[in-house]
């Protein structure tokens, strides 16, 4: 019945675009944009200590992806529609070696030589509150989608946002399906929680939240969420930039996360978490701390969706029941030294006080990232990214891992 509503509220958009007087349609048409963004992704996963079954995972592909966006229509209710493509092409992927999220595998655990997904969009406007309903590719801090691989992950729903009051953003919905950034197809969301039982498949993710700037600078953020039939979760979160002097500037970012059961399963969960960060002449450097309380670990939506947690980082997210990490986090912009375009990202995370199979047990990761965008030429704008990652755990497998990602987008 939803897709079927769905598909109505599309058509009828389509229908209220096209049919209108072409002095109306200007703005649909005049105020449309459009992107094509182009992303060659390689990523090789060695597992040290071979737990995982395979030596290795390891993938290279071409992702397309088109965005088109258009304007609304004029009058009270300004209605439009946006569109996505997006197309995964194969360039190697070894026998037995796929597996790393990036491509489509068969039954047979072939990777697919290629696969692609559209999804639409109708949006209706009144001032400054839009109502959406289609494809999403939600930003939440209760369902933030990955796009960590070749293409990335979306979602199947409808939402409504408002931004009348100045300073505030309001914002409601339901997702009813996920499709995972190595897929083409859409199916029913699952939770993933260190230690939960009782949790299953779900097609409704309902949410609601308010962000508020109090001043320029402080930021507070409240949501409320809640997988059907799986776990319900608050949200609150403060940010606040300032300079401490001309040169020296204080970054704060303080999150909180309440999580309770629903329906079977056993979540019971409260994640605190506090990032503390100083800046000068370029560089950043942060010191982060994180404590999970409960019976079970911070639940998300699975398969492949980012938790929106501090230390969340490239190769896991430290969100195990009882966890307690810290995190050291160094950042470097090379324009101060006269190399515009060229970033650095280095991070530690360490985890412990947590059982696994009962025993004390205990990880860390350390991730560096080193960025450069071309800044002029016929090639500006054209990203290079080289990701490595090492992932150690006492009861868990080994991880070294590579990638190296290439980026170009068109804009029209």
């Amino acid at each position: 019945m939803q897709n079927k509503l769905n598909k109505l509220f599309l058509i009828s958009s389509l229908a209220a675009a096209v049919s209108v007087p072409s002095i109306t349609q200007a703005a649909f048409i005049e105020d449309g944009e459009g992107s094509l963004s182009l992303r060659n992704f390689y990523m090789n996963r060695d597992f040290r200590d071979n737990t995982a079954g395979q030596h290795k995972a390891e993938d290279w592909g071409q992702g397309f992806m088109l965005r088109l966006q258009s304007g609304y229509t004029e009058g009270t209710v300004g209605v439009g529609v946006d569109a996505l493509g997006l197309v995964g092409v194969k360039l190697d992927s070894g026998d037995g070696t796929g597996g790393t999220g990036t491509l489509v595998r068969g039954d047979s655990g072939k990777s697919a030589d290629s696969h692609g997904f559209v999804g639409l969009t109708a949006k209706a406007k009144i001032s400054e509150t839009v109502l959406t309903i289609g494809t999403h590719e939600p930003l939440l801090p209760v369902a933030y989608r990955n796009d960590t691989r070749m293409l990335p992950q979306t979602f199947q729903g409808g939402q409504i946002q408002s931004k009348d009051i100045e300073n505030l953003t309001l914002i409601a919905g339901q997702f009813q399906k996920s499709r995972y950034r190595d897929s083409t197809d859409y199916e029913n969301m699952f939770m993933s929680a260190d230690g939960a039982v009782g949790g299953v498949r779900s097609n409704k993710f309902n949410y609601a939240g308010a962000s508020y700037q109090f001043m320029p600078g402080l930021t507070g953020t409240y949501f409320y969420a809640e997988l059907k039939d799986n776990y319900s979760q608050h949200h609150a979160n403060v940010q606040y930039l300032t300079d401490l002097t001309s040169d020296l500037k204080l970054k704060t970012d303080l999150r909180y996360f309440k999580s309770s059961d629903k329906g079977n399963t056993n979540v019971d969960n409260r994640l605190a978490s506090g990032m503390f960060s100083l800046g000068y002449a370029g560089h950043w450097l942060g010191l982060g701390y994180q404590d999970s309380s409960g019976k079970t670990g911070t639940p998300f939506l699975g398969g492949g969706t980012d938790p929106w947690t501090m230390n969340t980082s490239t190769y896991y997210h430290f969100l195990r029941a009882n966890e307690e990490s810290w995190q050291a986090r160094y950042d470097y912009d090379f324009a101060n030294v006269g190399i515009p375009g060229l970033k650095l990202m280095a991070r530690y995370i360490s985890g412990d006080n947590f059982k696994v199979a009962g025993q004390n047990a205990q990880e860390w990761e350390r991730d560096i990232d080193i960025g450069y965008t071309v800044q002029t030429g016929p090639l500006k704008n054209l990203g290079f990214l080289v990701r490595n990652v090492m992932y150690r755990g006492s009861h868990s497998t080994d991880v070294d891992e590579n990638r190296v990602i290439v980026n170009y987008t068109f804009k029209f």
